[in-house]
């Protein structure tokens, strides 16, 4: 029977996942098999809604942007200006909804951004899993490098200015099996409001060997520390020696392209995924260099805190003991309105419900694919109960004709069950693994496109007549 993970037509080209994923993944899939996708009928009489905000889920909500235009013919606008201008507008009545990666309310630089609950009335739903990658781009004897492994602290170190050079004794000693270049690290990061940014520096500030360093660096840029803390930014406090970029796309652009050989930044794993490039592998608290897949994601948040608005609460995600969790994973959220002052209306609502049970279900059974983690089950049921307080919605999905990837009959998260523990190689101390997970080389060869990166976002080092920039044909996809 054919996969529901893997039958979709996905927008973007997408590489062939490494083998003992993609088992696992149709072995899901295989179980999923017998379940009915409901998803809301066809109807001429939807009207257009738009939304603005986050550009970490902007890759997701395009392809269900797609996926509702054909198959149910309904148009949805959103431009994914960041969170920070998501929050703006829906607040300010120029969108009809918002997505964000922090809610409303977060106290930035001694001000509030203060939720329009009098004339915007809102609720929260989560709407897609990821993880905050480290996308980069360094290159030594003319091959790219594509698994290098760094800890928290080393991170921390680097988007501070703490670190000026890839051969730096700390990242040598996380990196034995790499010849690392003396090629000056260049960060780069966002100039606009950012939830990704948010999503940075929230766990710089909540990591308890971190949250010095993080408030000795903002104190130093012109940002307020209050009691010893940085706290969470949407505006990174760049410094003089950072290249500061609009957008995700546009940070992600310039580490691919040939002057940003030997930057560094963060992402959504799906944008380093669409560029090509490989990512960081980061430490976890079990002493395991992890990427941030769809699989190593949901592990991860079962670990999360959801409180009574569906917000999250991240830190024993950051300090998962579980080998296989990637520390930077969270939810992105959209911001829904409850009432219908302007610019809302029913009308909208019966869109906007009908969209929203589309990409609670259906939707979530591509996006791994796209570089994110399917939401668990028990997250679709909360935003279906959100969806019900939007006038106008018709909620007719139940969970049983939900049509979800992380439905277990043990009640637990499909994905988090089957994820593999990682490969030794992957262990704190050893030389890094390549893409079959045994071998640590820093690249491929000059013609044959063999994969060397286990971290990489859909092919590697390959050759120059291999397949394309960054490896041949059948590369990378989302590594283990």
């Amino acid at each position: 029977m054919t996969s529901p993970l893997t039958s979709r037509r996905i927008r973007r080209p997408i590489r062939r996942l490494p083998r003992r994923l993609t088992a696992l993944l149709l072995a899901t899939a295989a179980t999923l098999a017998p379940v009915t996708a409901a998803a809301p009928a066809r109807a001429d009489g939807f009207v257009p809604i738009g939304g603005d905000g986050s550009s970490w889920s902007q890759n997701a909500m395009t392809q269900w942007q797609a996926d509702v235009a054909g198959g149910m013919n309904m148009k949805v606008n959103y431009a994914g200006n960041g969170s920070t201008v998501g929050r703006q507008a829906f607040a300010a009545g120029t969108v009809d909804f918002a997505v964000s990666e922090i809610p409303y309310g977060v106290v930035d630089n001694g001000s509030a951004d203060v939720p329009p609950t009098g004339t915007h009335p809102f609720k929260y739903l989560p709407i897609v899993a990821g993880g905050t990658a480290f996308m980069y781009h360094l290159d030594s004897g003319g091959k790219r490098i594509t698994n290098l492994r760094l800890d928290d602290v080393t991170v921390a170190k680097i988007f501070t200015g703490n670190l000026s050079f890839w051969d730096d004794p700390e990242i040598k000693r996380e990196n034995p099996g790499i010849p690392l270049p003396h090629r000056q690290i260049v960060p780069v990061v966002r100039s606009d409001g950012s939830g990704t940014t948010a999503q940075l520096t929230t766990w710089f500030d909540k990591q308890p060997n971190l949250s010095a360093m993080w408030a000795a660096y903002c104190s130093a840029n012109g940002r307020a520390v209050a009691g010893g803390h940085c706290g969470t930014t949407s505006f990174f406090p760049a410094s003089g020696k950072f290249v500061s970029l609009n957008g995700s796309t546009g940070v992600s652009g310039y580490v691919a392209s040939e002057p940003g050989e030997g930057a560094i930044t963060y992402v959504e794993y799906s944008y380093a995924q669409n560029q090509k490039f490989p990512v960081v592998k980061l430490l976890n608290k079990s002493g395991y260099y992890i990427a941030p897949n769809a699989l190593n994601v949901a592990v991860a948040l079962t670990n999360v805190r959801i409180d009574d608005q569906l917000l999250q609460h991240l830190e024993d995600v950051y300090n998962s003991s579980d080998a296989r969790a990637y520390p930077l994973s969270s939810y992105s959220y959209m911001i829904v309105p409850t009432s219908t002052n302007s610019p809302f209306s029913t009308a909208k609502g019966n869109t906007l419900g009908a969209f929203i049970q589309y990409f609670l279900c259906q939707g979530q059974q591509h996006v791994d694919l796209l570089g994110y983690s399917p939401l668990p089950l028990n997250l679709v049921q909360a935003g279906l109960d959100v969806t019900r307080s939007i006038p106008g919605a018709n909620v007719t999905t139940t969970p049983s004709s939900c049509a979800n990837p992380t439905v277990s009959s043990t009640g637990h998260n499909k994905l988090a069950e089957i994820a593999p523990q990682p490969a030794p190689c992957d262990r704190q101390g050893t030389s890094q693994c390549a893409a079959d997970g045994v071998t640590p080389v820093p690249g491929g060869g000059t013609t044959g496109g063999r994969t060397t990166g286990g971290t990489a976002s859909g092919g590697t080092s390959g050759g120059t007549t291999g397949g394309g920039t960054g490896g041949g044909t059948t590369g990378g996809g989302i590594g283990t």
